[in-house]
């Protein structure tokens, strides 16, 4: 049944004492960090650098992050606080744009699909360390010829009875000759880390359109991880202090001990070059492709245009200082990929001297690194086993924390819309059952293929899509100084110099950067790849079919929006283009004069926190 109980996470201390606050700094600030923070930094940052040119890749990635990232992060910290709304509700500050609060909701969908079954990839690494010899650390029954730890020699020239001659190496071995400097070619091998996980791990298909049989452990550890999601969701979880600093510090210390460890393999220098140094590949900077994944994966790791930033903030105190924790939660989260980046190339620079190839080759897709070369610095550790485990149990954390509050964020909205429209119900108590049902694909011989096209669509253009609509929006249509002033009415009166570089970014190059970044890309579009493997045509009308469906509920809704408002056409447009009569402060104690009309019903069923079957929403 729906509760119409206030939140249950609301205290009597609390500010507000409906919705609840957060009980103090540091645990607001340990969740945001823990929100940001996932497999976006270990993982998916270092495939998109590695594929994008090295170190030429961090250029647009920290423009993106000054210019897009931080004054976006920055917004929808500010607008969370300021109204105590999530999501959805939040854009009572503009109606006509409230599909774009839909539509992040659905792009949050398809990504928590596809994320847990990253996570279910961890959980089955991390079964498979439990063995007192890693199966990845050697070429075991599974691998074929070209599986090798060295380099091996297939020919060679070498003297014979006074004449140089060249043959196989079998042949120079047999006879007890040397091979001349300069002529020695080596075959091309693979390591043990790498089969493994094609070979092994996932079964690899050879395409997208090579379906394959289900992969029966990947369904099981798929089944566990949304099992793990659905009884935390089902348990209401509360983290405690010690919890949060457990979970927000291991990762370092496992990703230090990495580095360390990277750092000293022979050949680790090319790696680290190819990351910072003259290795890059500078001429991936004029290809847009490289500009859109540095601006979809500042959204993606900072969570900006998904939605769940405004949730979290509107837990905030109405007077807290939301503009230096948008500083503080940026720059942790984007050093945290920088600093995983060094331990990753460490261990590709290595990979790179011992296969003699340049390390743009070393990994047939960036896709694979987290589970090609992390695992084979793992196996050069002493007792490598336990670091295994400790560091697929770190990657099952980081995907974790981001996951539950992705779930949360997506059952508190269906929840939520359950109190307007009762037959959404049926839905809600369902959801982690009709999540998984969207999953069965990812299980299959060819389930990474269709993993990687989420990634590369929804993650994709789909964000920027939506992070244009939300600042057009609030800058150009509900006012840009307006919204100032309503920041301003929370942390205080900032000078002209203060707000100089946010106008300039608010209203012209954040807009202006995404929208042509937006416009490059589609312009410029190829079909996706994995590695070496192209999607055949219909996969790619796949990707824009999902893209389709996550941006269409825009138009819907502001067409709903418009039918619904009074007066002719114009009238009705323009009415929706105003903040509606409830819009402003939470609470009528910090409305002050600018917000002394709000209207405030008696009881706003938005703001309640409904339960259904057991399950509660809940804020860390």
């Amino acid at each position: 049944n729906l509760s119409n109980e206030k939140d249950a996470h609301a205290s009597d201390s609390d500010e507000n004492s409906d919705r609840g606050n957060w009980s103090n700094k540091a645990d607001y600030l340990l969740s945001m960090v823990g929100y940001a923070v996932g497999l976006g930094n270990v993982w998916r940052f270092p495939y998109l650098t590695y594929q994008n040119g090295g170190g030429a890749f961090l250029i647009p990635y920290t423009l993106m992050l000054a210019l897009a990232g931080l004054p976006l992060f920055f917004m929808e910290c500010s607008l969370g606080q300021f109204a105590s709304l999530g999501p959805i509700s939040i854009w009572r500050i503009l109606p006509l744009f409230q599909g774009v609060g839909v539509t992040m909701v659905i792009i949050s969908t398809f990504v928590a699909i596809y994320y847990n079954v990253i996570i279910a990839y961890a959980l089955y690494y991390l079964f498979a360390s439990f063995q007192k010899v890693l199966p990845w650390s050697d070429c075991f029954s599974w691998a074929d010829e070209f599986c090798s730890k060295t380099r091996l020699v297939n020919d060679c020239s070498a003297v014979l009875d006074g004449q140089v001659i060249h043959a196989n190496y079998s042949f120079i071995a047999s006879n007890n000759l040397t091979c001349l400097n300069g002529t020695i070619n080596y075959k091309p091998v693979q390591f043990p880390s790498e089969q493994y996980w094609n070979k092994v791990a996932l079964q690899r298909s050879s395409g997208l359109d090579e379906t394959g049989n289900i992969v029966w452990y990947l369904a099981l550890c798929l089944l566990l991880s949304w099992m793990i999601v659905g009884a935390a969701l089902f348990k209401g979880i509360k983290s405690s202090g010690k919890v949060v600093y457990f979970t927000a510090l291991f990762p370092y210390v496992i990703l230090l001990i990495l580095l360390v460890r990277g750092a000293t393999l022979e050949g680790a220098l090319d790696g680290i070059e190819y990351y910072i140094g003259k290795q890059s590949n500078i001429t991936k900077l004029m290809e847009a492709e490289v500009w859109k994944d540095a601006a979809t994966q500042i959204f993606y790791s900072l969570s900006v245009a998904w939605g769940g930033l405004v949730a979290l903030s509107s837990y905030n105190k109405f007077h807290n200082n939301c503009y230096s924790d948008a500083i503080f939660v940026c720059v942790t989260n984007c050093l945290t990929s920088v600093f995983a980046g060094f331990a990753i190339f460490s261990v590709l620079g290595h990979m790179a001297f011992v296969l003699k190839r340049p390390v743009s080759e070393v990994v047939d897709s960036g896709f694979d690194l987290a589970f090609v070369a992390y695992p084979e610095a793992l196996s050069k550790l002493p007792v490598s086993p336990l670091w295994s485990f400790l560091f697929f149990f770190m990657l099952l954390l980081l995907g974790l924390d981001s996951q539950f509050a992705t779930i949360g964020k997506l059952l508190h909205f269906v929840l939520a819309m359950a109190l307007v429209i009762p037959q959404v119900i049926n839905l809600g108590q369902n959801i982690p059952f009709n999540v998984i049902r969207a999953s069965p694909r990812a299980l299959i011989r060819a389930g990474i293929y269709w993993v990687n096209l989420i990634d590369h669509f929804c993650a994709g253009w789909g964000i920027l899509f939506a992070a244009v609509l939300e600042i057009i929006g609030i800058v150009y249509i509900y006012g840009g100084n307006r919204f100032i002033e309503d920041i301003e009415m929370m942390i205080g009166k900032k000078s002209c110099f203060f707000w100089m570089w946010w106008r300039m970014c608010w209203f012209f190059i954040t807009p202006v950067l995404l929208v042509a970044i937006l416009v490059w890309s589609l312009v410029t579009f190829s079909a996706p790849t994995y590695g070496s493997v192209l999607y055949p045509t219909w996969g790619t009308a796949v990707g824009w079919c999902m893209i389709i469906f996550c941006v269409i509920w825009i138009p819907i809704v502001a067409v709903v929006k418009i039918l619904k408002a009074e007066g002719n056409l114009f009238q009705r447009i323009a009415s929706c283009c105003r903040p509606t009569a409830n819009w402003g402060p939470y609470l009528e104690c910090h409305r002050g004069e600018r917000y002394s009309h709000v209207v405030t019903p008696k009881k706003e069923k938005e703001h309640e926190i409904p339960t259904v079957s057991g399950f509660t929403y809940f804020r860390e």
